[in-house]
């Protein structure tokens, strides 16, 4: 009885499947030489490319067999070559040295490669590594616009090609490794960072590498809005408050803000017609001591702070040479009147 089309078809993979365990259990029965090797035209080798594996040294076989990891690729007898379906069109063998060229290789071409030959009678191998060149590293952030301490920044890290990748995070310079607030998943292709702070900002970069290539992408930036907090008021760059009348008094207030805070004066709880960091009093009078207080506010955070100083403005204490002129004057009164109060007709 005549066997089907696809019965015959399904008979010649099983005729081929035999041959090849025959062929493999032949192969790991003999001996390796130890003083030949085989050695790749390249390795690692990149996607597309053909790749040479020659025998080193150079060795004249008369026939043998190739395969990687367990799978026969070809074999050959003299100037008769068989190339297996895997392999068909992209695999050939030079039948005087042996050597192996693979055209078009592809990451599935990665394995252990190993020779056999009867005569003479050799087994060598050597391991092939096939990669996607990295290309177009990009990254994703959503949100960028983050409140300090309420709010989490997530970055994903992609490329368009690429092949065994491995992932580094770099805040501006320096590596981002995991820790409680900092979390990195996904094959490290995702940093999220939980609770942001104002140091929080980046710029934040992805390294992808692989054994052929690396790439880091463009840097990615957050906006983290804080405070106003850790004020500070100055009077003429001091910390003296107190001062003389007719100074000219400068005080300066200072907040950690983002975005900027905007800053408002008051005098004795009355707001002033100035903002901006920077009050300038001239020529002060007495009247004129009191609290001065400055006002911080971010209209983004909707925080409110304030810090106040109390300045007094006095007379100046008369100095030494005043004194001095001031002690003469008063005893050459005292003596004029003495001298008055002993001429005679005192009454």
């Amino acid at each position: 009885m005549r066997m089907s089309s696809e019965h015959q078809q399904k008979m010649e993979k099983r005729g081929e499947g035999t041959l090849a365990t025959i062929m493999l259990a032949l192969i790991h029965g003999f001996l390796s030489t130890g003083a030949v090797e085989v050695r790749p035209s390249m390795n690692p080798a990149v996607v597309g490319a053909s790749v040479t594996l020659s025998l080193s040294p150079s060795t004249a076989l008369n026939s043998g067999s190739w395969a990687v990891g367990g799978s026969l690729i070809l074999t050959w007898t003299g100037a008769q070559q068989a190339v297996f379906p895997s392999h068909t069109g992209r695999a050939t063998v030079d039948v005087q040295t042996g050597a192996l060229t693979l055209t078009s290789v592809t990451v599935a071409d990665s394995g252990l490669y190993v020779v056999q030959s009867v005569n003479p009678q050799l087994q060598a191998g050597a391991s092939l590594s096939v990669y996607v060149l990295i290309s177009n590293v990009t990254l994703k952030a959503n949100p960028t616009d983050l409140m300090e301490f309420n709010s989490s920044a997530v970055v994903t890290c992609s490329v368009s090609s690429g092949s065994s990748l491995s992932f580094l995070w770099l805040n501006s310079s320096s590596e981002v490794t995991g820790s409680d607030r900092v979390q990195i998943t996904d094959g490290n292709s995702t940093l999220t960072i939980v609770n942001v702070t104002r140091y929080d900002q980046g710029p934040f970069r992805c390294l992808v590498i692989n054994p052929l290539s690396n790439s880091t992408s463009a840097p990615a930036n957050f906006t983290i809005n804080y405070g106003p907090d850790n004020m500070a008021l100055t009077v003429n760059g001091q910390n003296t408050t107190s001062f003389s009348v007719g100074s000219n008094l400068t005080l300066l207030c200072s907040a950690q803000s983002g975005p900027e805070a905007q800053l408002q004066w008051a005098f004795g709880g009355e707001t002033l017609n100035t903002t901006g960091p920077l009050l300038e009093l001239l020529s002060v009078s007495e009247k004129q001591s009191g609290s001065y207080s400055c006002l911080a506010s971010n209209h983004r955070t909707n925080v409110n702070r304030n810090i106040t100083t109390n300045i007094m403005i006095a007379k100046s204490p008369l100095s030494g040479s005043e004194q001095r002129r001031v002690d003469v004057g008063l005893l050459s009164l005292l003596l004029l009147v003495g001298v008055l109060s002993s001429l005679p007709g005192k009454l």
